[in-house]
């Protein structure tokens, strides 16, 4: 199998848990919110049609696809409850592996910065793993994914990828690609 398998990730507030199908009954809860929705498209799935998602996510793409599908439910640390997700679809690129990322963090959690912290530990591990290039696919409209994308060291680029702008960050972020706080186990 081509790249790295997720494992579990702690901030300083947010403990990020690989993805696993027994998570499809919370996240239902979480995610059941049609404004998360505006920017994506769909409407909120119901706890059986997420975990019928969530066994597509964690049985991976097919044999000898050359890519790997990393999914994490995001938790507070304090009390535990899942507030949202980070994934990383990691493929090979002409330098090394690149990652397209993304968040989802529930109405009731958003404003925190949430998304923006979990993101970082996800690009960090992700570098860690000699991810060489990050990509986001965001809609024009979505201004508060564009500060999370830009906090992040994204950038807009020109290029459209289903009406979304791509954003993009090369390289490691910083000389070993480790953010402060992350932290394995």
């Amino acid at each position: 199998m081509f790249g790295p398998i997720a494992e579990t990730l702690q901030t300083p507030r947010l403990r990020l848990e690989p993805l696993a199908v027994h998570h499809a009954a919370e996240m239902a809860e979480v995610l059941d919110d049609p404004r998360l929705h505006a920017f994506i498209g769909g409407e909120p799935l119901s706890p059986a049609d997420l975990r019928a998602r969530y066994e597509r996510l964690v049985a991976g793409p097919e044999p000898f696809h050359q890519e790997v599908w990393l999914n994490w439910i995001v938790r507070r640390r304090r009390d535990r409850r899942a507030v949202g997700t980070v994934q990383a679809t990691v493929a090979p690129g002409p330098s090394g592996p690149v990652a397209s990322v993304a968040w989802v963090v529930g109405m009731p959690y958003q404003g925190f910065g949430f998304a923006t912290e979990a993101g970082r530990a996800l690009l960090a591990w992700l570098a860690a793993q000699g991810v060489t290039a990050f990509t986001a696919d965001i809609h024009p409209g979505n201004l508060a994914s564009a500060a999370v994308a830009r906090r992040l060291g994204l950038r807009p680029t020109a290029d459209l990828r289903h009406d979304e702008v791509v954003w993009r960050k090369d390289g490691q972020g910083g000389q070993d690609g480790r953010v402060a706080g992350l932290r394995g186990g």
